[in-house]
């Protein structure tokens, strides 16, 4: 997969301003060259990604062709395209790749950011497919994934995070993410009230609860699919999103068919005294120190620039028996001077990672990248 690897590499991951004419534009010169499946869209703050692939393992045990597009990977690209309960093969990516090289004119794929590059590529690899969940990557009505006509949009709860491109508070960033509804929404339970104000107010839309699409027998389903699985609250939330979905969709499940549903990295045990999660703000943090119960563990963080650090720390504080701070390379990656001031002020202790030890128990947490560094050390 050198090439499409290469291809990638050559684009950054992050920009301090992003063109949002560009994909639509670009895409709507090459939109004949691709089939659309029905599109279920998911825009939210945390939670999308297990949210994504509870619906797409229940669709596809139903007998359905399912593809489900997640950002961004822990270890290796082909993570973000699902299809049919296996990650992309590197020889499918290499022909996708070279097919839409042969598509996009020289200059519109040299534009095209590392993002909307790969949501070509996933959608290209979807096209036999007859349902699509496509997670958003960065807010909702600008991001490349929001062009595709959508059969359902499920909202996962909206917090603050990306304030310097969705907005400064919840109204911007809740009215960012809902503007990407088309028609039909589902909204999961959401911490702030303003979202609900919002969502209800959009023309032209039918948006619904949540626990408006369930029945008593899906509430004991999700509370054995739950025990049965070893769900972290948040993610039975995620789950109950998910079955709201099937339901509107007026499509038949059983509790067996999320066996095999679970998405690596989100509060998963690799070890009995290790534990690794994706998450990367306020909301995460708390729902983590909430599942945790007051057990402390030896936090392994770092962070990016852009994310609120401080907060979070101080809400992990009361289950971090200290902290390791572990080196990322990302040119995103927060000053280190900067992250010590802040575990001062927190009267945090802290150190470089050193490892890991039997008789310890640690908490991996800060970022996708945290965790990738983590794992490739660890192992």
């Amino acid at each position: 997969m050198s090439s499409l690897i290469n291809f990638l590499d050559s684009k950054p991951l992050y920009y301090d301003e992003i063109d949002y004419s560009r994909f639509p534009r670009i895409y709507s010169k090459i939109k004949g060259h691709f089939k659309e499946p029905k599109t279920i869209h998911i825009v939210g703050t945390n939670g999308k990604g297990t949210t994504g692939r509870f619906l797409a393992t229940a669709l596809f045990e139903n007998g359905f062709k399912v593809g489900h597009y997640t950002s961004p990977h822990i270890l290796k690209f082909n993570e973000r395209i699902w299809i049919d309960a296996k990650e992309i093969s590197d020889d499918a990516l290499e022909f996708f790749h070279k097919e839409l090289k042969g598509i996009l004119e020289k200059d519109d794929l040299e534009s095209l950011s590392y993002f909307e590059y790969t949501t070509l590529l996933a959608m290209k690899a979807f096209s036999e497919c007859d349902y699509v969940v496509l997670e958003a990557g960065l807010g909702g009505e600008h991001d490349a994934t929001a062009v595709f006509k959508k059969t359902l949009t499920l909202v996962t709860p909206i917090d603050l995070d990306h304030q310097a491109f969705l907005g400064d508070d919840i109204t911007e960033i809740a009215q960012t993410k809902l503007n990407a509804i088309q028609n039909n929404a589902i909204l999961a339970k959401q911490k702030h009230s303003e979202v609900y104000d919002l969502a209800f107010n959009l023309d032209g839309v039918d948006v619904k609860k949540v626990d408006s699409l369930l029945s008593k027998d899906d509430f004991d389903k999700i509370n054995h699919i739950s025990k049965n699985l070893s769900l972290a609250s948040y993610l039975k939330e995620n789950l109950a999103l998910a079955i709201s979905a099937l339901n509107f969709l007026n499509i038949n499940y059983s509790e067996d068919q999320f066996d095999s549903a679970r998405l690596f990295g989100r509060l998963s045990y690799i070890a009995k005294n290790i534990i690794i999660d994706v998450g990367h703000n306020p909301l995460a943090a708390s729902s983590i120190v909430k599942e945790l119960n007051g057990k402390k563990y030896v936090l392994i963080y770092n962070s990016y620039k852009d994310k609120d650090y401080k907060t979070i720390l101080s809400i992990l504080k009361p289950i971090i028996k200290r902290v390791q701070i572990i080196p990322i390379e990302s040119q995103r990656a927060e000053n280190i001077g900067s992250l010590h001031k802040s575990l001062n002020d927190l009267k945090i202790e802290y150190s470089k990672f050193c490892g890991v030890h039997t008789n310890e128990s640690y908490l991996v947490f800060g970022s996708f990248s945290v965790v990738e560094q983590f794992l490739k050390e660890y192992k």
